[in-house]
């Protein structure tokens, strides 16, 4: 059996050294990258300026993305997963195995999924062992693996650019998202929850009305704010911690977002807190892929389903989020169906 994720050494390093501050978090972001022991980390950049090549975009998505009424049903692997040395001939993985390294798409500043250790300089967390698993599924062992760091809207034009293989940064399936890109199965359930300050007389979606609340540009969070708090005032920003920078400077009333994501935020300010309402959406987080890249999605979820077997998703998940969010409901069952 593989070992647990959590176990291994970390997967990449930054030259500049962090502070636990989070007004100066959003800073470090932009700083440049080197090399790690297995990985290269690169900082977020716009897809047409970026130093990775540019491809044409895929090939327009198939007649069952566009016409999705499940954006949580995948394509089923097509048997078990296959070793490195075992990889179809001329498929998606076999490319990434010959060009010799994995590229994947990564939060550096969410805390808990895809944060930077500032101590080791190193992004880890849950997402983050996810994205060393895919690197060791289609490379082996101590695979060479490019995190590239990016924005919640850079996620879909890097993956229709093909400059990044996959993209491992809590982002929603959604059938708007299906006409665009592919996606594994869920890999993790989430739910849209709201940050306020203690003592605030913010509790749910009802009261965000008359405040300014803040939410990442290009995420379902934005839009579901929009759609559900009208009379808010809704605040864009790059990134969650962005959000925080707004919402520590008091410019904001509220952060709303995933409850993973909240849940990082919180545990890095001590005035803030995670109202007690119940999730007011259901946020199904899937890997990211190329649209004409379906071999790679069933790829990946073959993946899972060894993960779930050989309990490496659940030690990842106690590691990173049972302490925060207590003991969930466990890895997501996979819903299969679509067809190319």
């Amino acid at each position: 059996m593989t070992p647990p994720i959590g176990n291994k050494a970390p997967i990449g390093r930054i030259v500049t050294r962090g502070v636990i501050v989070p007004l100066l978090l959003a800073v470090a972001l932009a700083v440049g990258a080197c090399s790690g022991p297995t990985a290269t980390v690169v900082p977020s950049a716009s897809p047409t300026s970026s130093g990775a090549s540019t491809s044409t975009a895929s090939p327009s998505p198939s007649a069952s993305a566009a016409t999705c009424t499940n954006a949580t049903a995948s394509y089923a692997p097509d048997g078990p997963l296959p070793g490195p040395d075992a990889l179809p001939s001329g498929s998606t993985m076999a490319a990434i195995k010959a060009r010799g390294r994995l590229i994947v798409g990564v939060s550096a500043d969410t805390y808990l999924l895809g944060s930077r250790n500032p101590l080791t300089g190193t992004i880890e967390g849950f997402d983050i062992d996810l994205a060393t698993a895919i690197g060791e599924a289609i490379l082996g062992p101590n695979p060479r693996i490019q995190l590239r760091v990016i924005t919640a809207t850079q996620r879909l034009p890097l993956l229709q650019a093909k400059e990044v293989d996959v993209v491992v940064r809590n982002m929603t399936m959604t059938c708007d998202r299906w006409t665009k890109i592919g996606f594994s199965a869920v890999y993790y359930q989430a739910g849209q929850k709201i940050l306020a300050r203690k003592g605030s007389a913010i509790t749910d979606v009802a009261s965000l009305a008359g405040h300014r609340v803040c939410a990442p540009t290009g995420t379902s969070s934005m839009d579901t704010l929009r759609r559900l708090a009208p009379t808010a005032t809704a605040v864009p920003s790059d990134s969650h911690t962005g959000c925080l920078v707004l919402f520590q400077s008091g410019a904001v009333d509220a952060i709303t977002g995933d409850d993973t994501v909240l849940a990082g935020l919180a545990a890095q300010d001590p005035y803030a807190v995670v109202t007690a309402a119940p999730a007011f959406t259901q946020e199904p987080y899937g890997v990211g892929v190329n649209a004409g890249s379906v071999d790679l999605a069933k790829f990946v979820n073959a993946l899972l389903e060894k993960m779930r077997a050989d309990g490496r998703w659940q030690h990842s998940y106690d590691r990173w989020l049972a302490p925060t969010l207590g003991a969930g409901t466990g890895q997501p069952a996979p819903t299969y169906g679509r067809t190319p």
